[in-house]
C-alpha cells in the first residue's frame, strides 16, 4: 500500500513529460498566415470543415498544419464586362458595363461554402449578364443610344442588387461605359437626332422672330399714341401761351436786347428780333 503514492507521482510526471513532448513536436509544425489590410479570411479544418461561426480578421494567424486560412478581398472591387444583348426590335446591341461589388465580411464563411473564392464568376457575373439582357430588351436602339441610358443603368443595378443581396454580396454600382450599335443604325440615329436639332433650332428662330415682331408692333403703337397725344395738345392757345412765356424770359435777361413786335394778325404769336 505504501508504494501507491509513488506510482501516482510517477504517472503525473509521465503525463507532464508526455505533454511537453507533444508540445515540442507540435510547435515546430505550427504554421502562420498573414491576412492583409482589406482582407478577411475563413478557417477550414480537415477534421471539422469550415468554421461557420467566425471570420478571421487582419494580422498574423497561427494555426495547425491541418487548418487552412482562406483569404478574401473584402474591399470594393470593380470588373468590366463586354455584353451583347438584343433590343426590343431584335437588333444586336454591344455594351461595356462595369460592376462594383464587395462581399459581406460577416457572412464570409457562408459565401465560401456556397460559392467559394471564385464567387464572382459563379454569382455576380451571371446576374449582371442576365440583368443586362433582360433590361436591354425593354428599349429600342434609339433610346439606348441617347435618352434612356440612365434609366437602363438604374434598372440594371436594381436587378443585379436584388439577385445577389441574399447571397452575401453587396453591389455598389453598375455603370454603362459604352453602347455599340450596328453602324448603319448608329448613322441613321445620328442623322435623325441632327434633323430634330435643326427642327428645334428652326422653331426657336420662328418664335424669336414672332416675339421681335410683337415687340416692334407694340413699340409702333406706343409711338403712334405718343404722337397723337402731342398733336392734340399743340392747340393755338397752348402755342400762344408758350410764346408769351418765352418772350417774358428773354425780356428779363440782362445780357440780351430784345425787340418785340406784334404778329400782325389778331391773336398771332409775338415776333422776337435781335438779341446778343
Amino acid at each position: 500500500m505504501a508504494s501507491y503514492p509513488n506510482v501516482t507521482r510517477a504517472l503525473r510526471i509521465g503525463g507532464v513529460a508526455f505533454g511537453l513532448l507533444l508540445f515540442a513536436i507540435l510547435i515546430p509544425g505550427c504554421m502562420s498566415t498573414t491576412v492583409e489590410s482589406g482582407e478577411a479570411a475563413v478557417k477550414y479544418s480537415v477534421f471539422g470543415g469550415t468554421n461557420l461561426d467566425d471570420t478571421v480578421g487582419e494580422g498574423i494567424q497561427v494555426h495547425a498544419p491541418w487548418v487552412d486560412i482562406i483569404r478574401y478581398d473584402v474591399r470594393v472591387q470593380e470588373q468590366l464586362e463586354e455584353i451583347t444583348a438584343l433590343s426590343s426590335n431584335g437588333l444586336s446591341i454591344g455594351m461595356d458595363v462595369s460592376v462594383r461589388w464587395k462581399p459581406d465580411p460577416t457572412k464570409l464563411p457562408q459565401l465560401h461554402t456556397t460559392y467559394g473564392t471564385d464567387y464572382y464568376k459563379k454569382l455576380v457575373q451571371p446576374e449582371l449578364r442576365s440583368a443586362a439582357r433582360e433590361v436591354v430588351g425593354l428599349f429600342t436602339p434609339e433610346e439606348l443610344y441617347s435618352s434612356k441610358r440612365e434609366e437602363l443603368q438604374t434598372e440594371m443595378i436594381t436587378r443585379v442588387s436584388q439577385g445577389v443581396e441574399t447571397e452575401f454580396v453587396t453591389v455598389e454600382a453598375v455603370l454603362i461605359r459604352d453602347v455599340r450599335l450596328p453602324k448603319q443604325i448608329q448613322n441613321a440615329i445620328e442623322n435623325k437626332l441632327q434633323e430634330e436639332q435643326e427642327a428645334q433650332r428652326y422653331e426657336f428662330t420662328l418664335e424669336k422672330e414672332k416675339l421681335e415682331a410683337e415687340r416692334k408692333r407694340i413699340e409702333a403703337e406706343g409711338e403712334a399714341e405718343y404722337q397723337r397725344i402731342i398733336t392734340e395738345s399743340l392747340s393755338p392757345s397752348f402755342l400762344r401761351f408758350k410764346g408769351i412765356e418765352a418772350t417774358r424770359e428773354l425780356a428779363q435777361s440782362n445780357n440780351s436786347k430784345v425787340v418785340v413786335v406784334g404778329g400782325g394778325e389778331s391773336g398771332g404769336l409775338p415776333l422776337i428780333l435781335g438779341g446778343q
